[in-house]
């Protein structure tokens, strides 16, 4: 028993450490999936889970540094009772969230471990279960976990986790995230990752009294009655399926693979910050001068669009993009992308708006 305790102490901390830093590494996009919890149990549940909306950042980040925090806390066996029953609180409530994601197929995404590693709702929770045994394991095998440190050298580290934890959180949200997972990441060419990197094969679901059957080739027997065409390889599906570029004379996305193009992404007019303007127009018009074409993408309506650049003073074209896509290209509101034929040479947080001299040494590389 004792060398099944220390493999859960062992495997559920460092877990728990590796879950949090994939999180608190991009503090905006589980603050996007929380605020999607929010949303379905205030339509499932009760009105005032919307009330949460607003702190989600601060729920993002706090819940991404807590998991971290107790798993450098388990690792050090400082106050574990303490610990283990704060883990077993957490695990429970994941595992409910999971479950209920999983049954009812709610949010397809747990968004467990970022955008680094995809679940299923049935894998997240799977993950969850096991997680929660072990916690109960550890919780009734104490006795062969005992501290490894003093208990105040367990308190300054675990203090100072939890002081890093938060630092980065806070940092990635100033910034950008440190490690970027998703395909609109530098370096990627996003017209490539719109196709499939193999052909796909598909099977056939089909019904006949009562049962489900699969079929590589479409049945030529009438009495099957079809159900769903399903992919037998998902995994060499385009990374990317919902890129798009419009305005009301029609779709502009070619466009956006051609040239050097130097995009403003503006996902909502009604939360962008406006205190970078001056460095962003400034870089707009040298961006032109030296050949390189700007190009605003917002998800805001024209009209709203409108009013907002001749309050920022911002002059360039403007383009509509997906409000959900906009947030994947760039964690920031607002934010620049430089493209060179459809390929990401760079990406910025309005608060780090590069000169033209930084723009254009990328395109030289």
């Amino acid at each position: 028993m004792k060398y099944i305790s220390r493999f859960c102490w062992f495997f559920v901390g460092v877990l728990f450490i590796f879950s949090g830093l994939i999180k608190i590494n991009d503090p905006v996009g589980t603050a996007i999936k929380l605020d999607e919890y929010f949303e379905v149990f205030a339509t499932d549940f009760a009105a005032f889970f919307l009330a949460f909306r607003p702190a989600a950042l601060f729920l993002s980040i706090f819940l991404s540094a807590s998991e971290i925090v107790l798993g450098v806390a388990l690792l050090l066996r400082w106050r574990l009772k303490r610990v283990l029953v704060a883990l077993l609180a957490m695990i429970v409530f994941f595992t409910f969230l999971t479950f209920y994601s999983a049954y009812f197929n709610k949010v397809t995404d747990c968004g467990c471990f970022g955008d680094a590693i995809k679940l299923t709702p049935w894998e997240s929770f799977t993950k969850d279960l096991v997680l929660l045994v072990m916690i109960v394991v550890l919780l009734f095998t104490q006795k062969y976990l005992p501290p490894l440190t003093r208990p105040k050298t367990g308190a300054v580290v675990t203090a100072l986790s939890a002081i890093l934890a938060v630092g980065i959180g806070w940092y990635a949200y100033q910034h950008l995230p440190f490690i970027d997972f998703r395909p609109y990441k530098t370096g990627n060419d996003i017209q490539a990752l719109m196709k499939p990197s193999a052909p796909l094969r598909y099977k056939y679901v089909m019904l006949k009294n009562g049962q489900e059957q699969e079929f590589e080739e479409y049945p030529t027997d009438e009495t099957y009655k079809f159900k769903e065409m399903v992919a037998i390889n998902p995994e060499d599906g385009p990374r990317i399926t919902d890129f798009n570029v419009w305005t009301d004379e029609g779709d502009f996305t070619q466009e956006v693979f051609t040239g050097n193009k130097l995009l403003v992404i503006v996902q909502s007019t009604a939360t962008a910050d406006q205190k970078d303007f001056d460095k962003i127009n400034k870089l707009v018009k040298a961006a032109e001068q030296a050949g390189i074409q700007p190009m605003v993408v917002t998800s805001s309506s024209g009209q709203e669009f409108e009013m907002f650049r001749h309050e920022v003073n911002l002059a360039a074209p403007y383009y509509f993009g997906d409000g959900t896509v906009l947030k994947t290209i760039i964690r920031a509101n607002p934010g620049l992308v430089l493209l060179q034929n459809g390929v990401v040479k760079g990406k910025w947080h309005h608060n780090d708006t590069p000169d033209i001299a930084e723009v254009k040494g990328l395109l030289t590389k």
